[in-house]
């Protein structure tokens, strides 16, 4: 009895450890494949004028960007949005969000908070600080795509007198796990404003209680002497994607991405996503869906129908 008894303890060290390998497995940081050549979305999307800054809803239906004036609208480039059915449908002719978020000035470079209800953009129009700043507004009905409200001014802790951009909105899913201080959003984005290290920098302001926008801190790890902009962060926090021409890429601007092992940390050294992608031409405003798994870009690599077009490049999980 004593060697049966010695057996079921073997057994049953066994099971234990095979379900504490499981669950650390299933907390891992998923592994992918490289990323697939882009595709063009096509003459239904983009046209001979400018497309760029794609953005993906959280259900892969809706597909938002900024157009310049020669596709018709209200000002110098305008906020779109291209709708399909379901993620196997094609895209439908893009609609222009209307008067309440466009205006004679520039509004470009859309992004969206992960629950839909915000959307973020640059806009130079009058009532900001500086040169461009960054706007969001809010609606109620997350798959109305014209519930749009007026947009409102970010505030004086994420604008400056210079240029402030490309917004990428990042809430901790883990919110409270490693402590009250990770339960503030973030908001990252670019500037060119003094004290940075290169000519367009990575910067990142955090939500306040009152909702409000505290100051811009530098993040270093992911600014160089050159340009870089518009930092997309995965929904989990360990992946970032910018765009910049820093040294080391193959073309005028490649996409990069910089990744951590958990939130606390600081990010790594950015990395290029490399010749598949990136390409001799501009290739530019990564922006990945919530499966984590396609990348929308803006590129006027040969072959598009004018100024710069919107493409998508894919990556399987491994």
């Amino acid at each position: 009895m004593s060697g049966f008894r010695g057996a079921e303890k073997v057994v049953l060290l066994v099971a234990v450890a095979v379900m504490l390998l499981a669950s650390l497995n299933a907390g891992a940081a998923p592994k992918f494949s490289d990323w697939s050549a882009p595709v063009n979305l096509g003459p239904v999307v983009n046209s001979p004028f400018l497309e760029q800054g794609p953005a993906i809803s959280k259900d892969g239906r809706s597909l938002f960007f900024a157009a310049g004036a020669g596709r018709g609208g209200f000002g110098l480039q305008d906020l779109w949005v291209s709708q399909r059915a379901s993620e196997d449908d094609p895209w439908g002719a893009p609609m222009n969000l209307g008067p309440t978020v466009n205006t004679a000035a520039l509004e470009t470079v859309p992004a969206l908070s992960r629950d839909g209800h915000w959307m973020f953009f640059n806009s130079d129009r009058p009532g900001g600080f500086g040169l461009a700043d960054l706007w969001a507004s809010y609606r109620e009905h997350v798959h109305d795509d014209f519930d749009w409200q007026t947009p409102i001014n970010l505030g004086p802790g994420v604008n400056s007198a210079f240029l402030d951009q490309g917004a990428g909105y990042f809430e901790n899913d883990d919110c409270g796990d490693e402590g009250e201080d990770d339960c503030a959003a973030l908001l990252y984005f670019n500037s060119n404003r003094p004290g940075g290290v290169g000519a367009l920098d990575i910067y990142v302001s955090a939500q306040m209680p009152d909702g409000s926008w505290g100051a811009a801190e530098l993040v270093p790890e992911l600014s160089g002497p050159d340009n870089d902009q518009r930092p997309i962060i995965r929904f989990d926090g360990l992946e970032l994607f910018l765009w910049s021409n820093r040294p080391g890429g193959f073309g005028d601007a490649d996409i990069w991405v910089s990744t951590r092992d958990a939130v606390s940390d600081p990010w790594g050294a950015p990395v290029n996503l490399g010749p598949t992608v990136n390409g001799p031409s501009l290739d530019a405003q990564g922006y990945l869906s919530s499966d984590r798994r396609t990348l929308y870009l803006a590129s006027n690599r040969p072959g598009g129908l004018g100024g710069l077009d919107l493409y998508v490049t894919t990556r399987t999980r491994a």
